[in-house]
């Protein structure tokens, strides 16, 4: 497979593992961009634009980043946050009086962002239709009881976490979170990266589908627990049902999907919109602007949830929206904060390092966190580091 791109000298690596992808991992299109210091030192690409096609993928060639768009939505509040807009430690029922139904009057804005709000599931999961209005997923949501108190324990917000974020940032600015977002973070930045894809764009963006190890590959990847398989298969586990508050999951494809705002699942990006956003985040990036204050900074990596997460099945770690270094997400060291889109791509940043990297892929795998191809990167940028 031709590799096409840069990368910086040192960063070597990192071309060699992404090559490596398609050769052994069986990426069909991917592209990855590594950030330094503000300062861009990788920028790979190869494959086909679409997962079952010929056309080449491009530099400018996007793709949906399922929840890595998390991150983005995480900062949306968090700048909120820092402009003095709202109240982390506020009951989400000041800025949304609805939400306080069910007994959800103690869920704070910062459970939202921990996944400690009790809300992973919905009882009566929403049609595709629904789910692309906004208003029908917040309602749904203000009407669900929490399945564990909130506050007292933690369990991945698979899609839910979108209504909630989404929600929250309409009450509090009056525009929609995709709006906002890129009126105030990608526009900005001069990031490719949208939670709403304008129609102008739609020809950038190539198809996905569901991709397979190779046999040979086998060994690479990282098998579930049989506790994780047990919970996938269960349809009445939170594992199965979080997954689930969409029945059936839209296609991914479709036009439709890929324009409405799903800021847990529907972010679409190139790879150096991913990064470049992360680049901002830890510092400023070709002149533009420094999203996070040192203040912010602290707060979306410091830990408010870890341990057993009660809809992964596993042990996570996370800070205010942002997944942290571990087990379930191996980032660059231990200071990384950043999150994964389930079945391959990959966005975070290293503030001691100055590392922010984004990679994305048309192919998705069963992985929810710890894509092997994405992990190969981290393994190539720090072995970058420490040569």
């Amino acid at each position: 497979m031709d590799v096409n791109g840069t990368v910086a000298e040192g960063f070597e690596p990192v071309r060699e593992a992404f090559a490596r992808n398609f050769g052994v991992l069986g990426d069909r299109g991917a592209a990855v961009a590594v950030y330094r210091d503000g300062r861009k030192v990788v920028d790979l690409w190869g494959g086909t634009k679409d997962i079952d096609g010929t056309a080449p993928w491009e530099p400018g060639t996007a793709q949906i980043v399922r929840s890595a768009t998390k991150g983005v939505a995480a900062a949306a509040l968090l700048l909120l946050h820092q402009r003095g807009q709202l109240d982390l430690d506020a009951p989400v029922g000041e800025y949304w009086p609805e939400f306080k139904a069910a007994g959800k009057e103690r869920v704070l804005v910062r459970h939202v962002l921990s996944h400690r709000a009790g809300l992973p599931v919905l009882d009566r999961p929403l049609t595709p239709e629904e789910a692309l209005d906004p208003l029908a997923g917040a309602a749904a949501v203000a009407r669900q009881a929490p399945v564990w108190e909130p506050g007292t324990d933690h369990g991945y917000h698979a899609l839910t976490y979108g209504w909630l974020t989404g929600e929250l940032v309409r009450r509090v600015t009056g525009r929609g979170i995709g709006d906002w977002i890129a009126d105030e973070i990608a526009g900005p930045l001069g990031s490719d990266l949208w939670v709403g894809l304008p129609a102008e764009e739609a020809g950038r963006v190539g198809k996905v589908g569901r991709i397979e190890t190779p046999e040979h590959a086998s060994g690479l990847r990282a098998r579930p627990k049989r506790t994780v398989s047990e919970a996938y298969d269960d349809p009445a586990s939170l594992t199965r049902r979080a997954f689930a508050a969409i029945t059936p999951f839209p296609d991914q494809n479709d036009p439709a999907y890929r324009a409405a705002a799903l800021p847990a699942t529907n972010g679409i990006a190139t790879a150096d919109g991913l990064a470049r956003f992360y680049a901002s985040l830890i510092g400023e990036v070709d002149g533009g602007p420094h999203l996070f204050t040192p203040r912010t900074l602290a707060a979306a990596r410091a830990e408010e949830s870890a341990g057993p997460d009660r809809v992964l099945v596993i042990n996570t770690r996370f800070g205010l929206g942002y997944m942290l270094h571990g087990s379930a997400s191996p980032f660059l060291d231990t200071g990384s904060f950043g999150h994964p889109g389930r079945g391959g791509s990959l966005g975070f940043a290293d503030p001691e390092s100055g590392i922010a990297l984004g990679y994305v892929t048309n192919g998705f795998r069963k992985t929810v966190t710890a894509d092997p191809r994405a992990q190969a990167l981290v393994r190539a940028v720090r072995a970058a580091l420490s040569s």
